[in-house]
């Protein structure tokens, strides 16, 4: 159980540190997700552009059987190094957004 409560607090201190940068766009609030029951985590862009609705997920991370999924990212920010420089191991991080056959190439977790 300490292991999965490490995890929850290493993706929450991320995502909130990766939540304060602030958009280019003035009317687009960051929301930060953070569902500690189901292990879902988000950050969601909500607002308008100047006639242009905008509703994205920025990035969206899990804990599954005790590993890390990154589900999605829409950024440039290296989210696995991220994690493997707070103390978790590659093999416990699994690039979810990327199709399982292609998983065991990467130097991450294949789940």
């Amino acid at each position: 159980m300490a292991k999965l409560d490490q995890y929850r607090e290493y993706i929450q201190n991320l995502l909130t540190k990766y939540g304060s940068y602030q958009p280019s766009e003035q009317d687009v609030e960051i929301q930060l997700i953070f569902d500690t029951t189901r292990d879902h985590y988000q950050i969601l862009e909500i607002g308008w552009d100047g006639y242009d609705r905008i509703y994205n997920c920025v990035i969206h991370l899990d804990i599954k059987n005790e590993k890390i999924w990154i589900q999605h990212n829409m950024t440039d920010i290296q989210i696995a190094e991220d994690l493997t420089d707070m103390g978790v191991s590659k093999e416990d991080i699994v690039l979810g957004l990327q199709p399982s056959y292609l998983r065991q190439y990467t130097q991450y977790g294949v789940a």
